[in-house]
Order: structure tokens, then C-alpha cells, then sequence
């Protein structure tokens, strides 16, 4: 593959496009605590204070933005890959870059809670390397917020999002390091495209390159270096007439490619090694959710049994006084191909009557599939001395 750099991109570098990969929220915030990622710097006005209220707190944009970031699973004729994508309208459309579902046969998203759907590509240019997939279960939802009049300059800090769930260090942060970078990789041609600090790892490729000031989507994650210290991300102002095109008039030649409506369910998908890794990773989600008084996606991964005498107000209601919740320790006690307990160990801060004090607490879930979804099924909880 011909790799051709310019515009005062090192020479050695090596360019390479990202597939596979993740992360675990609960990680994430462990590896966001033991990073630097603020400066002081003397140049430049000093925000006041109502300036800063205005922005949206670092961490609640990364648990914000990976909720709508997804996991692309490909299958063509000769081999399978993985890739991301993220929600960009109402209609369930995710934009990706085509390198990730070209000659795509069957795809699957997997989404934050890890549900998993069909979707099918409806629109796709190599020259650009973005794509849009179509998923019709995602309908409705929200999307990320993007913004294709900002212009970003060198130093704005930005945070590149890859898949929510699989290898953890996806997500990473950094400045625009440099903007108006050309370069071609195989028959796609970058160009002006934003250079960053913020590497593009394995599994970040597709995913949304977002604004930390803003939250906003301003890129396409798309190429990295092999070294893990530069990435390249695709100016959303270049392509989104072409992409919003796709929305509106879908490629139905492509469609009927790439649609997998016709697959299996998901209980014939998972092992016993697969369902663990995703009960585990489903309990860390729940209290994620209820952290970032997110109760709507809470609730929404407790099974019929779990909601059956207990409403939304209920649930929500039993958490308003707890202000701080960390899974301090979590396991996998047994697991087959469709049932896992998971135990953990949950650090819970709480007020009562205007005073604070923190509980410990074992719980234990048993995770199953229920209509072809993982879901809590049931659980206990028991105070900690």
C-alpha cells in the first residue's frame, strides 16, 4: 500500500488505517484519573467564571458520547472485521469510514448496553473513506450533537471516541496538532484533513472526534500512525452534504449488499468466554448509568422480572440520595452460553438527612439473554461491615 504524506508531515511516518478493538467505560474513567490532561498556560485571557460553567464537564462528555458510539462487526466473503461508528440523526444512521464495511456482507452494531442489531450500508465513497449504515432498531434514538461550521485550530483539545465495548484504551485526548493535512492511502485520498494529538488507536477508526470545549462532533477518526502518537480525522464540514444525501436517498443496490436482516439470534452467537466478558462489562454499564444519574439507561438493562412491580419513578427515587457510586471490585462467579453471575463489590456515597457517609456493598446479578437482548434478569444486594 502507498502511503503519501505532505504539508510537513514527518517523513518516517507510518500511516496506518484502524480497525478492531474498545474499551470498558468503568476503565476509561480509571485511566481518565491517571492521565494529564489539563495545562496552564500564560497566554491568552483567563476565562471567567460564568465561562467556565458554560462548558461541559470532561468526564460527563466522554460518558455522554460513548452511548452513542458503536461497534461495527463485518463479515465479507473471506474474513470478518470490527470497526466504529457513531448516531448522527434521528433516523438511525451511523457514519463510519467505508474502508471498515467495504465489500461488507453482514453487519452487526453493537451498541453501548450491548444490544445487538442489523444494519445495512446506504450510502459509501472510497475517494473519502466515510460511509453511512442504517439501523432501523436505533430509530428515534438521540444522536450526537456536531458542528460542521467550527473550524478548529492547532491547540483546540479534542477527545477521539472509538467502540464502547471490546480492548480497552479507546478513547484518548489531545489538541488539533495540525490542520490541512493531505495524504493517500491506497485509492483513498485525504485531504485538509485535521491532524491530532489524540492517537488513533485500534478500534477508534470511524468513531467521532468531539470538541472538549463544546462536546460537539467536529471529525471522522480515520488514519493513525503505527508509532501511537498522531491521528488524522476527516473534517465532518467536508462530507456531511454527501452524507445527509445518503440519508435522505438511500443506495439501495447497496443496501441489498450488505443487509443482514436475515441472521441468526443473538443466543446462538454467544459462547460461554463471549457471554461473561459482556455480563460483566453489562453490571460496570448499570452503574456507570446511575453515576452519570443516567436512570432511563439504567433501567433499561434490568430484565421484565426486575421491572415487574418496580416503575421507572420507583427506581429512579431509590437513587436520588446517592451521590457517588464506583464498582470497586467485580467477578465472574459462573457463566454458560446464556447465563452469567456476576458479583461485585460496589462503594456507594449517600446522603441522609443533609449528612454524607459511604456504604459498601456485595451484590450479585445473574445476566441472561431476554428477547435476544442481555439483560439484569435478577439481583441481591447485602451491606458490607
Amino acid at each position: 500500500m502507498s502511503v503519501t504524506v505532505n504539508k510537513m508531515i514527518s517523513i518516517g511516518l507510518t500511516i496506518a488505517i484502524i480497525g478492531g478493538g474498545g474499551f470498558l467505560i468503568y476503565r476509561v474513567d480509571k485511566t481518565i484519573k491517571n492521565s494529564n490532561v489539563y495545562a496552564q498556560s500564560t497566554l491568552g485571557p483567563i476565562p471567567n467564571q460564568s465561562q467556565e460553567k458554560d462548558k461541559p464537564e470532561f468526564k460527563q462528555i466522554i460518558r455522554d458520547t460513548q452511548k452513542k458510539v458503536v461497534l461495527i462487526e463485518v463479515e465479507n466473503e473471506e474474513e470478518s472485521g470490527l470497526g466504529s461508528g457513531f448516531l448522527y440523526n434521528d433516523k438511525g444512521d451511523i457514519i463510519t469510514n467505508a474502508h471498515i464495511v467495504e465489500g461488507a456482507k453482514k453487519i452487526r452494531i453493537k451498541t453501548s448496553d450491548t444490544s445487538i442489531y442489523p444494519g445495512k450500508v446506504i450510502g459509501m465513497s472510497i475517494e473519502k473513506d466515510v460511509a453511512v449504515i442504517r439501523v432501523k432498531a436505533l430509530a428515534g434514538k438521540e444522536p450526537l450533537k456536531i458542528n460542521i461550521d467550527k473550524k478548529a485550530e492547532i491547540g483546540d483539545p479534542v477527545i477521539a471516541f472509538g467502540n464502547p465495548h471490546g480492548l480497552e484504551n479507546t478513547v484518548t485526548n489531545g489538541i488539533i496538532s495540525g490542520i490541512d493535512r493531505d495524504l493517500t492511502i491506497g485509492e483513498t485520498k485525504y485531504r485538509g484533513v485535521y491532524q491530532t494529538s489524540a492517537p488513533i488507536a485500534p478500534g477508534n477508526s470511524g468513531g467521532p472526534l468531539v470538541l472538549q470545549s463544546t462536546g460537539e462532533v467536529i471529525g471522522i477518526n480515520s488514519a493513525g500512525g503505527k508509532d501511537g502518537n498522531i491521528g488524522f480525522s476527516i473534517p465532518l464540514s467536508q462530507v456531511m452534504t454527501m452524507v445527509q444525501g445518503w440519508s435522505m436517498h438511500p443506495n439501495e443496490k447497496l443496501a441489498s449488499e450488505s443487509s443482514s436482516e436475515e441472521e441468526g439470534k443473538l443466543s446462538q452467537r454467544y459462547t460461554k468466554d463471549s457471554l461473561a466478558q459482556d455480563a460483566r462489562y453489562l453490571v460496570q454499564y448499570f452503574y456507570d448509568s446511575v453515576n452519570s444519574r443516567d436512570y432511563v439507561n439504567a433501567y433499561a438493562v434490568l430484565g421484565s422480572s426486575m421491572k415487574n412491580g418496580l416503575s421507572y419513578e420507583k427506581f429512579r427515587s431509590g437513587y436520588l440520595n446517592t451521590m457517588n457510586v464506583e464498582v470497586k471490585e467485580i467477578s465472574v462467579h459462573s457463566s454458560t452460553s446464556s447465563k452469567a453471575e456476576i458479583i461485585a463489590i460496589i462503594e456507594a456515597r449517600e446522603s441522609n438527612n443533609g449528612e454524607q457517609h459511604v456504604t459498601m456493598y456485595k451484590v450479585t446479578y445473574m445476566i441472561g439473554l431476554e428477547n435476544d437482548s442481555l439483560r439484569i434478569l435478577k439481583g441481591k444486594g447485602e451491606t458490607m461491615k
